[in-house]
């Protein structure tokens, strides 16, 4: 039982996890590893993302210190062999999928390095806001390996295969100006300004209908991919699902009665 005990804190202590009003807050909390990515940190967040609170309406993802994290902890690859390989890259696709397909959304807050496995965490979240400190590289070609957590998948739907293929190749760095030209993140903010900003985004979220929010996280992907007609039905049904929903019926009443503001330039 003590040791049971003993482990559970370790894992908590890998995150620091908040609540602030309907938002949840997941720090990766190794800032001396640079918040690098061991079993305990991944299967810690898995566990978060599985037993989320029913009042949580978006989280965040962030790295405690100065880093959001350096990627895979290559200590832990030093004894695998083929089959445990396999199974730890599909343990972290378990997790990840946990994440970008989570009920609610998830924004990244990103600074410092964001490589390797953390570019790859980063990608399973649904916005990313960058700090000037943010760097984004894919590492493993120098390093022997390939990546492992959804990468692969993920990434070249943000920037595309030619550029994916550069960095693993070649170890090309993007800076964060770059990155956020190029489709790692959304939005750039001023130093040490990415939390606060992921934290107003988050809470602009959580006052979304949920349904709504649960169409864009589960509906609007599986459309973008789909043949045109099949995606058109889809969006059809989900549409009608959503407008027929009472928290919809409600906020339409709202707008057309002038209760609401009006959508107007620079409102993000």
């Amino acid at each position: 039982m003590g040791n049971a005990s003993a482990a559970d804190a370790e894992h908590a202590a890998l995150l620091k996890i908040e609540k602030s009003g309907a938002v949840l807050t997941v720090g990766l909390n190794r800032p001396a590893k640079r918040n690098a990515l061991n079993d305990g940190i991944i299967l810690s967040i898995g566990e978060c993302f599985a037993k989320l609170p029913d009042d949580i309406g978006a989280v965040v993802i962030h790295g405690v210190g100065d880093h959001f994290s350096s990627g895979l902890d290559l200590s832990e690859l030093t004894e695998h062999d083929a089959t445990e390989g396999l199974r730890h890259s599909q343990m972290w696709h378990r997790v990840f999928d946990r994440i970008q397909y989570s009920r609610v959304p998830v924004i990244a807050a990103l600074k410092g390095a964001v490589i390797g496995g953390g570019l790859e965490l980063a990608c399973a979240a649904h916005i990313r806001v960058a700090e000037p400190s943010a760097y984004f590289a894919l590492p493993e070609g120098q390093r022997g390996i390939f990546v492992g957590g959804g990468g692969s998948v993920r990434l070249p739907r943000l920037i595309g295969v030619p550029r994916m293929m550069d960095m693993m190749l070649t170890g090309r760095v993007y800076s964060a100006t770059e990155g956020s030209a190029y489709g790692f993140a959304q939005y750039l903010v001023e130093a040490g300004g990415a939390l606060a900003k992921a934290m107003e985004l988050a809470e602009r979220i959580a006052s979304n209908a949920p349904l709504t929010n649960f169409a864009v996280l589960q509906a609007l992907p599986m459309i973008a991919e789909a043949n045109p007609q099949t995606g058109l039905l889809m969006e059809s049904l989900m549409a009608t699902v959503a407008q027929s929903d009472k928290e919809a019926k409600r906020r339409i009443r709202a707008f057309l009665e002038h209760r609401t503001a009006k959508v107007k330039p620079g409102s993000t």
